[in-house]
């Protein structure tokens, strides 16, 4: 995406590509404390899985996209589960002047960007007050999940995000 720097305090040209996040909030949370009371006695660290996923659909006339960063963890000491996790942190966004090719990137790589650090201070404090030491994850480059996202799609011969969307701008 071609974008024009201004200095610093100087206004953006209102026909420079740009995106605005209109809403973000948690959309689904769901925390299963499976071993309750018994969580603070353990002397073994933890095995952490976690999955990330991005979703995204078009709202209204498609004026803005709503983007979810789907986020599950779920925490073994041994084979048992100490607790799992699944949030769904929501944002809406409008591509304001965005060429139709650079839209598909924006959804998949810059939107959970954005709204990463929100979804991660949730996860640390739903584990947190479920008895356990803060889950702290480390930042993600979303980069690597929109390239596997478009072999996967290509594999089964789908059309990418934008042309399935329209030209948005």
């Amino acid at each position: 995406m071609n974008t024009q720097s201004a200095p610093e305090g100087a206004p953006v040209p209102a026909d420079s590509p740009h995106l605005r996040v209109l809403a973000q909030y948690v959309k689904e949370l769901s925390f299963r404390n499976a071993m309750g009371a018994t969580a603070q006695a353990y002397d073994i660290q933890p095995t952490i899985d976690m999955g990330v996923e991005v979703k995204s659909r078009p709202l209204g006339q498609g004026e803005a996209t709503e983007v979810d960063l789907c986020i599950n963890v779920h925490a073994r000491r041994n084979d048992t589960l100490m607790f799992s996790a699944d949030l769904v942190y929501a944002g809406v966004f409008q591509f304001m002047n965005v060429q139709p090719n650079d839209v598909e990137p924006l959804i998949w790589i810059e939107c959970p960007r954005l709204m990463f650090p929100f979804a991660r201070q949730i996860l640390a404090e739903v584990t947190r007050e479920g008895g356990y030491p803060p889950l702290l994850i480390n930042p993600i480059d979303f980069t690597p999940l929109y390239w596997a996202e478009l072999r996967d799609r290509e594999a089964r011969g789908d059309v990418p995000l934008a042309s399935a969307a329209g030209a948005v701008g």
